[in-house]
């Protein structure tokens, strides 16, 4: 995990926590662990993952 930021990733993954950036990861992988982490932990949260380089998200 790379650290936290507020703007959208350039180079990698980010996952998106109620519309606010929270975290960045270098591989796909490890954002979908990330994002499965924080759905176990918080049911209620909306969480996205954002590809840089397509500038697509994915929601679960």
């Amino acid at each position: 995990m790379v650290a936290a930021s507020r703007e959208l990733p350039v180079s990698c993954y980010g996952l998106e926590v109620d519309g606010r950036l929270e975290a960045e990861f270098t591989t796909r992988d490890g954002a979908r662990a990330g994002r499965e982490e924080l759905k176990k932990r918080f049911p209620m949260l909306q969480i996205r993952i954002h590809d840089a380089q397509t500038n697509a998200a994915e929601e679960i």
